[in-house]
């Protein structure tokens, strides 16, 4: 297929396709759209260069809403396909939409062999803790005691954290936000398109349906403030409605403490800056729950670094600058057999 580039700057509605959209009226899935199809235009990307690749589930249904190249791929795969794709055309812009089922249960093993061999990428993971396509079976981040289809009597699993999964498969760029939040998203998504390796965002998503409300007690606005910390390199980590609040290190423990600046002997300078390279603190950050502690929010990690899609095509290229190679030869070269 041949594509004529456009020398026009696109928009935001540039990138929305003629399908009709189909999510449950209220899924988080349409703001998380907004964002993306925002975030496109913004960067002044180029439909013929872009390309969204999807496994199954509600969020899989992302590249028919997208108008730019896509792949609605198998359950899990989507990071296999991903990697193809960025090894056969390294220029290509890849971007990977996934839910909490299809990447970290059955595509679990998938995306960590993305991550860990930092493709140059961004994945997206929406975090609605349960599995919505299928009518609302509890999920790999499913909250222990969670009643579903398959867990009448209460989940029995503990629930797996996304961007510690992330962090421990040695992704280089780790980031959260949350899918209302259509001021905050767009800057997350711009900081991990101009990453170099491979960059993961959770979002968390609500599930009007099967998990409404799942993730209130930090991003309703009346708690949201107290409960949510914004991670900003170089930036105290403070939160509460008047920045009143912060993050200390226990030096006892080596754990994180949320402390009221101003009380207990508690000042300014006790509180940790945001060191978005320090591996250790985005590690205690994504560990963070409520109500002890607030959820982190923002790029909990970043620090960039060789890519695998580089790497692979620099070999190519090594090799194959004497010629192009000869098939034929090299099925003949060494020990042969002739049959009769």
């Amino acid at each position: 297929m041949n594509v004529v580039p456009s020398s026009d700057a696109l928009t935001s509605k540039d990138f929305a396709t003629d399908q009709e959209v189909r999510w449950c009226p209220g899924c988080g899935d349409y703001a998380i759209l907004k964002s993306v199809q925002k975030t496109l235009a913004e960067i002044g990307a180029r439909r013929e260069n872009t390309v969204f690749v999807s496994g199954i589930g509600c969020a899989a249904r992302f590249p028919y809403y997208i108008d730019t190249y896509g792949l609605h791929t198998i359950h899990g795969r989507a990071p296999a396909f991903a990697t193809g794709l960025k090894l056969a055309n390294p220029e290509l812009d890849v971007w990977l939409v996934s839910g909490d089922g299809d990447a970290l249960s059955i595509g679990g093993n998938h995306l960590f062999h993305l991550l860990r061999r930092n493709v140059d990428v961004q994945f997206l993971l929406f975090n609605n803790e349960v599995y919505g396509l299928t009518k609302g079976q509890y999920s790999p981040t499913s909250r222990s005691g969670m009643r579903s289809p398959s867990t009448p009597q209460g989940s029995l699993d503990a629930p797996a954290s996304a961007a510690v999964f992330a962090l421990g498969a040695g992704a280089g760029f780790v980031a959260r936000s949350v899918d209302t939040d259509q001021k905050h998203m767009p800057e997350v998504l711009k900081r991990a398109h101009s990453h170099r390796g491979a960059s993961f965002v959770e979002i968390f998503q609500n599930c009007k349906v099967y998990n409404d409300g799942v993730f209130g007690k930090f991003t309703d606005r009346d708690v949201a403030p107290d409960m949510q910390v914004r991670c900003v390199h170089g930036a105290p980590l403070v939160f509460g409605g008047e920045d009143e609040k912060g993050l200390r290190l226990d030096r006892e423990s080596l754990t994180l403490e949320a402390v009221t600046i101003g009380r207990d002997g508690v000042t300014e300078a006790d509180i940790l800056v945001h060191d978005e390279t320090s591996k250790p603190l985005a590690q205690m950050l994504a560990a963070m729950e409520p109500p002890h502690l607030p959820v982190a929010i923002g790029v909990l990690y970043a620090v960039p670094g060789a890519t695998y899609d580089r790497a692979v095509a620099e070999v190519v290229a090594k090799k194959t600058a004497g010629g192009k190679p000869d098939f034929n030869a090299l099925l003949r070269k060494g020990a042969t057999w002739t049959v009769s």
